[in-house]
């Protein structure tokens, strides 16, 4: 720090810590079934959604992922629930935390207008609520379900880490 104390603009702020931002929407069928993509870059599912680019907004972020992973235009409703997770070691000491943001994505009849991002997802189907965990690593399970009582209770969540947890 400079013997004045004062630090300059550019500088503090390229020195602040930063996270990573993701954003999913928690789309559902007509008897509360909720909509999980498998990735066939990892062996467990998710909800429709990813990594927000650089500058993006969290909501514009999660429209984005879903027209690009199913081919669905859709304007994000409310958001559901907000998780704070810790950095994970297999990216490195460097590793930043992420920031999952989980917006209300509606209401699908069927499958039908679904068209599969080839190059990121190998299928797509509704979940019954209560049997999302086998799919799902335990920190999601844990989002995704705040997700779907906020939906219900017409209020977001937040579901920070536990340092016990995931």
């Amino acid at each position: 720090m400079p013997p004045d104390g004062f630090v300059e603009p550019v500088a503090w702020h390229a020195g602040l810590p930063g996270v990573v931002l993701a954003a999913a929407a928690l789309i559902s069928d007509g008897s509360g079934s909720v909509l999980l993509v498998k990735p066939n870059y990892r062996d467990h599912w998710s909800l429709p959604g990813g990594i927000c680019e650089f500058r993006e907004a969290p909501h514009d972020g999660c429209a984005r992922e879903v027209a690009e992973e199913l081919g669905l235009r859709l304007t994000p409703g409310p958001l559901l629930s907000v998780d704070w997770h810790w950095s994970q070691e297999l990216y490195g000491p460097q590793a930043r935390p992420v920031i999952y943001f989980i917006f209300d994505g509606g209401t699908l009849g069927s499958l039908d207008g679904i068209r599969l991002q080839a190059e990121e997802l190998d299928d797509c189907r509704f979940v019954a609520a209560d049997q999302v965990g086998p799919y799902l690593l335990p920190a999601a399970v844990r989002r995704v379900q705040a997700a779907i009582e906020a939906r219900a209770s017409a209020g977001a969540r937040y579901v920070p880490a536990r340092r016990d947890c995931c």
